[in-house]
């Protein structure tokens, strides 16, 4: 496979007169802006943030007149406070939309879960009713209890009728059961309304996965078309040690870049894991027409096609992800 060579980060700072190191501030890369378009899931109500309401639906009243708008994504919102979100809606509109992803109530038994759906259904539908002009549910999260006794087929039927796409989350010792089960339904009711969720984090060590984890869900979700998003832990653009959980967090870039990268070239969990694990900014480079890791590389046209599968991650920031960005001067 010829490869073109591999360009720093800053490059792009140094062809226009700057230095590694000096605040210019180019256009992002096609390639970058590929593989992040609306991929920051806003989740300011969850920690470590952990926002009041009203202060984290402010905040992402301004992201969506920010000139980085475009790597932001839905607002994740509980069921339960979309009551409480509706005096606060009024800092949105016509041209600047509040697109939600709505979090159903975790059950921890099967015996609820049905009718926890099925009342999250009616205030979805409720909400897209009253606040159609300036919000709307775009997709939901749903976490899965441990030990369900009903049949996936029969749980995802209470959300028919919404007609967005869903997230079910599972443990990743669950993931690869869980994401076949996502396929046959999706074969068998011709929709492409269901997806997989991946916690990849958390405010302590033990939440985060290892790389192999994480790799092996990827694949699965790639090897079955089954659409994926993840939440928690994807604070930096490059896996790091982090002093405040005493673990090493997973990167973005790592995650989406390994999504990507294994869709295009048909990686096995190995190789995937080998990217998750990178911990090193200048392995990665990004021009308007290809995204490179080491040795590997993909189209900004591609990455584009394989986005659909590599969708979005929670982040209770928007701000610190553009902020690590820009210190690797690619924003």
């Amino acid at each position: 496979m010829q490869l073109r060579s591999r360009q720093p980060l800053c490059k792009r700072n140094v062809d226009e007169g700057g230095a590694c190191g000096i605040d210019v501030k180019p256009m992002p890369a096609a390639s970058l802006r590929a593989l992040l378009e609306r991929s920051i899931d806003y989740a300011g109500l969850f920690p470590p943030a952990s926002l009041d309401l009203a202060p984290a639906l402010q905040n992402h009243s301004a992201y969506v007149r920010d000139p980085d708008v475009w790597m932001l994504g839905a607002f994740v919102l509980p069921v339960a406070k979309f009551s409480d979100a509706a005096p606060h809606l009024g800092a949105f509109d016509v041209e600047h939309r509040l697109r939600v992803s709505a979090l159903g109530a975790k059950t921890d038994h099967a015996s609820g879960f049905q009718a926890s759906l099925e009342a999250a259904a009616d205030a979805i539908q409720q909400f897209n009713r009253e606040h159609s002009a300036y919000a709307a549910v775009t997709q939901i999260e749903v976490a899965l209890p441990a030990h369900p006794e009903a049949r996936l087929s029969e749980m995802t039927q209470a959300l028919a009728d919404v007609q967005v796409p869903t997230f079910w989350e599972a443990a990743p010792d669950d993931a690869e059961q869980t994401i076949a089960s996502l396929a046959e339904r999706r074969a068998a009711t011709d929709s492409d309304l269901f997806a997989y969720k991946l916690r990849t984090g958390g405010v302590i060590a033990s939440a985060f996965p290892s790389a192999i984890q994480i790799a092996r869900v990827v694949v699965a979700a790639i090897e079955h078309r089954v659409p994926i998003k993840f939440t928690a832990g994807l604070h930096h653009p490059v896996r790091q040690f982090h002093s405040s959980v005493q673990a090493k967090m997973h990167g973005f870039l790592n995650v989406f870049g390994a999504g990507v990268l294994a869709a295009e070239h048909k990686w096995d969990v190995q190789q995937t894991a080998r990217m998750l694990e990178d911990e090193s900014a200048t392995s990665f480079a990004f021009d308007d027409e290809t995204f490179s890791w080491n040795e590997w590389q993909i189209a900004t046209e591609r990455i584009l096609q394989h986005r659909q599968l590599v969708t979005s991650f929670g982040s209770c920031s928007f701000d610190e992800p553009r902020e690590d960005l820009r210190a690797l001067n690619l924003l």
